[in-house]
């Protein structure tokens, strides 16, 4: 079975995100072994260009196996794309890490680190929000992969 991981810049703090994070990794578990990995947000106080490099060195500590980053300059695929995407690289690979970046994003290591980089599309999401669309596609892209009713 496949290890899937998010890998989030910051932590959920309201109930009502973890709850339905909480929801898609449950439903996810037939399918997957599933984590959220968070490392800390750095301080706001400090220059943007500090916060990236330090949310750099943690993002990196925690990649395993094949790195995709979510950013907004990455492609735009389709559901049923990203169910291809990772159909294939789970067939030379065990473990896929999606990364979410701080609200600086990533810095350019993390960037050349990675082997993709998808977007939602050119809109913002706040990264609450972000995290709960990347687990749902998750979720959607495995129930297309095996032909389920959820996605229609």
């Amino acid at each position: 079975m496949i290890t899937i991981n998010l890998l989030c810049v910051g932590n959920l703090k309201e109930k009502f995100w973890v709850d339905a994070q909480n929801e898609y990794i449950k439903r996810l578990q037939k399918f997957c072994k599933f984590n959220v990995i968070e490392v800390e947000e750095k301080n706001v106080a400090s220059s943007p260009k500090d916060i990236l490099q330090k949310e750099q060195k943690l993002i990196l500590d925690k990649c395993k196996g094949c790195c995709i980053l979510f950013d907004v300059n990455g492609q735009q695929i389709s559901s049923e794309d990203l169910s291809v995407l990772i159909q294939k690289l789970s067939l030379t690979s065990s473990e896929i890490t999606f990364i979410i970046g701080g609200s600086y994003g990533v810095g350019d290591g993390v960037k050349n680190a990675v082997a993709k980089k998808l977007s939602f599309g050119k809109i913002t999401l706040p990264h609450n929000l972000a995290r709960i669309v990347a687990i749902e596609q998750i979720y959607r892209a495995f129930n297309i992969a095996n032909k389920t009713s959820y996605h229609k």
